[in-house]
């Protein structure tokens, strides 16, 4: 099997318009990239005749970005592939836990199947590596990870993956930390935990006894937290502390973090300082029904923020697409970043940091070197993609085609 060839046409973009120092476009080039081993050997500009051998294939003159990341899901709790059903009405999220428990069991005999159609939404959408939480509890133990797992193993073609081990029943509420050790051992790759306070009823214990788990399997920790106000700034205040006291900056995140965007302009600041000083990740499904983390001021801190789209029609919830694209427009949207360089910037919360052009408009990605990671967009440039949820004909995964194709499509006219 030959492993190396050139992708030609491809638009990148190059820098950025300017008028009077203000940031008014992007400007893009047609390259040639020749494609190595899943790597990008070469970059040659496409007015640039190829003389070669090795075979080529035509983008159409498609723009391409780097493949998203999806940093927060659940496939195992999916509904997808069965009937219709809304959620049941609840008080509290301790009656929503026990629905939950009922469904579990029954769940748990087509959990693979329904993940690999949720996987299939989510890869189409562009996102070719994906962190998913996977239910730790003593109703099904862990049924859910072994199923999980081998789907993502049987399509590691096309994604890389984070299994964290989630005791959605709590910690302590079910007593799971046997059967957390286990799943860490069974190839769960992060920790988990939720709601310390609400759940677990004990923030302290709840906190200390989760990181302790992830120090004895050297593994890095999520904490969903959902709880709002001075309750979940407490709870965050403990685990920043913990994460000090186990030497495990940089290793922890949170997800979701409401409180965050619950407090002032002034305690979120501190709250922000405190994550960068411990090197503490923040991970937002930009919810629109309640208060979230203020995203602007924790990037401006230094906070590594990163979006998820959490769910796809399960027992929490029937909306969702699975579509980070679709999200990070929403994100756009709250913040009002309607400019060329708001938009386009705002690409770096789902592709782990990376974007083709940095703050002042130099090119900084694609280079020799990376990896063929790449969505192909019906757009001029980011910042259009964004704000108008372009169309993505094809993704690619290691220099292959592993959703949608080249085949019968056409780029933007300019």
């Amino acid at each position: 099997m030959q492993n190396v060839y050139w992708l030609t046409n491809v638009r990148l973009e190059t820098g950025y318009k300017f008028n009077n120092e203000v940031v008014t476009g992007t400007e893009t080039a047609l390259y040639h990239l020749l494609i190595q081993d899943g790597k990008i050997a070469k970059i040659v500009l496409a007015d640039v005749p190829l003389q070669t051998e090795y075979e080529m294939k035509d983008a159409k003159e498609l723009l391409v970005l780097p493949s998203f990341v999806e940093n927060h899901f659940h496939l195992d709790k999916t509904r997808l592939g069965g009937p219709w059903e809304a959620c049941t009405p609840v008080k509290n999220i301790i009656e929503r836990l026990e629905l939950e428990q009922q469904e579990l069991p029954i769940l748990a005999q087509t959990t693979g199947e329904r993940a690999e159609l949720l996987l299939s939404n989510i890869l189409n959408a562009g996102s070719t590596h994906i962190r998913t939480h996977v239910n730790i509890d003593p109703y099904i133990g862990l049924k859910n990870l072994e199923s999980v797992r081998q789907t993502l193993e049987n399509m590691k073609d096309a994604f890389t993956y984070e299994i964290v081990a989630f005791p959605q029943h709590g910690l302590l509420r079910t007593e799971a930390h046997s059967l957390m050790r286990e799943a860490m051992k069974m190839g769960a790759t992060l920790v988990g935990g939720v709601d310390p306070a609400t759940v677990d009823n004990n923030i302290e214990k709840s906190l200390f006894d989760m990181m302790e788990i992830a120090v004895e399997a050297n593994a890095d920790v999520d904490l969903h937290l959902h709880d709002a106000g001075h309750l979940g700034i407490y709870t965050i205040k403990k685990l920043a502390q913990y994460t000090e006291e186990a030497s495990w900056d940089g290793r922890v995140a949170v997800s979701h973090a409401f409180s965050l965007g619950d407090v002032s302009k002034e305690e979120g600041a501190d709250m922000a300082d405190l994550l960068a000083e411990r090197g503490m990740s923040i991970i937002t499904t930009v919810p629109i029904n309640r208060n979230m983390p203020p995203v602007p001021l924790l990037t401006e801190k230094g906070v590594s923020v990163s979006l998820g789209c959490d769910s796809m029609f399960d027992s929490w919830g029937p909306f969702g697409n699975a579509d980070i694209f679709e999200r990070v427009g929403r994100l756009a949207e709250k913040y009002r970043w309607i400019d060329e360089k708001s938009l386009a910037s705002s690409l770096t919360y789902i592709t782990g940091g990376k974007t083709p052009l940095d703050q002042d408009g130099n090119q900084v990605w694609p280079k020799v070197g990376d990896k063929a990671d790449f969505v192909f967009l019906q757009a001029t440039c980011s910042a259009e993609a964004i704000a108008r949820r372009a169309q993505r004909p094809a993704v690619m995964k290691g220099g292959k085609i592993v959703a949608g194709s080249l085949q019968h499509v056409q780029g933007v006219l300019i």
